[in-house]
């Protein structure tokens, strides 16, 4: 009796500790999620579709080495539209899905009011695509970052170009009166202003208007030689195009977020000779061969804007978990005191999340839409 009572409580006991055994394992193979809000839908989806390529080839090639410590990266994708209006519920979704990290957003005009949720609910949120200095400048900059380069660092680099190298007679800076449009152009005719290169006009158009003859005649009547446009590709696009249509012969110059394989499809041969300041081409790094790899098996380009930042991004947090663990703030706290190297080379972070510094380069664009740099 005594011996059966024994084996009945040594059968309880070795399912209890199996059971436990079980939950244990279970817990320790939860996978990390990662909100993803990004462009879905709307004229913007293709920066959506650069931030998706580049990050769902690092969570797929670290989780093939093990993800962070035996936890899978899982995203959680998130419709933003890259609209204002849907900012908050973006961000809310990212915040009821459970996950305490992101690469959040690419529009700038989305960014700023979200970026304000993230730093409230304490994740760790990383935007490789918003360059507008809102998003940083006004959180107390501890949870959110950047994988990208500020407007104020942008809008500089392009003036400088422009007045150094194409040396123009008139310059038109234009807008679409959004916020990353309005701010990178009012950084650019700020730094023409300092350099006193000749701005003749600034000026801001309606984004999603078809026509353009309006400006375009502005243009004319101003004998510009020179044109920065602040704004997404289909304004881009079509200005270039209604330009080529209407005889103005102008230097066009755009920042990066005017340039991607929609303009070409928009602009058609009037992209001939566009320029635009762009994140380097970190695809041709030497260190980045066999992430350039990964990105062709996957059957998805490496060299479009955020692609690279995206990746980087993951490559940040994943450092920074394999080096704390997974609870956010030591996670951010590590972050801004340390070094990284990623595939856009090394990343440091400032007290606000901003990068220390950020390489941009200018490419210009031929009738067929490929791309060769120029700066």
């Amino acid at each position: 009796m005594q011996r059966k009572t024994f084996i009945r409580l040594s059968t309880s006991w070795a399912a209890a500790t199996l059971m436990g055994a079980a939950s244990l394992s279970a817990h320790a193979a939860e996978p990390i999620l990662i909100g993803v809000p990004i462009p879905m839908t709307g004229p913007n989806t293709q920066y959506g579709d650069e931030v998706k390529a580049g990050l769902l080839t690092a969570i797929e090639t670290m989780n093939a080495a093990g993800g962070m410590n035996g936890r899978e990266y899982k995203p959680v994708f998130v419709d933003d539209a890259c609209e204002p209006k849907q900012a908050v519920p973006a961000a809310n979704r990212v915040l009821n899905s459970g996950a305490k990290f992101a690469v959040a957003h690419v529009c700038s005009g989305v960014t700023i009011p979200a970026s304000k949720i993230y730093e409230e609910e304490g994740i760790v949120a990383i935007t490789p695509g918003a360059t507008a200095p809102q998003v940083t400048d006004g959180l107390k900059g501890h949870y959110f970052f950047r994988t990208i380069g500020r407007d104020d660092q942008q809008g500089p680099f392009a003036a400088k170009f422009i007045a150094e190298k194409l040396k123009p007679k008139a310059v038109a800076v234009l807008h679409d009166k959004q916020t990353y449009g309005a701010g990178v152009a009012q950084h650019v005719k700020n730094t023409l202003d300092k350099l006193k290169a000749p701005v003749v006009m600034y000026d801001g158009l309606n984004a999603g208007d078809s026509d353009y003859s309006a400006v375009i005649t502005k243009l004319k009547s101003a004998k510009v030689d020179v044109v920065f446009f602040g704004g997404y590709h289909p304004e881009m696009g079509l200005l270039l195009r209604q330009a080529k249509e209407q005889g103005l012969k102008t230097q066009f110059v755009g920042a990066e977020g005017a340039f991607n394989q929609g303009l070409i499809e928009i602009a058609g041969p009037a992209v001939e000779g566009m320029m635009f300041t762009f994140p380097a081409d970190f695809s041709q790094r030497p260190e980045n061969k066999g992430i350039v790899e990964a990105f062709k098996k996957a059957n998805r380009s490496a060299n479009g804007a955020y692609q690279m930042p995206a990746y980087a991004a993951l490559q940040v947090l994943d450092k920074s978990m394999k080096a704390v663990g997974a609870d956010a703030k030591k996670v951010a706290d590590y972050m801004h005191a340390n070094t990284f190297d990623t595939a856009i080379g090394k990343v440091a972070f400032d007290a606000k999340g901003d990068l220390k510094d950020f390489e941009f380069v200018v490419f210009k664009l031929a009738k067929d839409g490929s791309r060769t740099q120029v700066k």
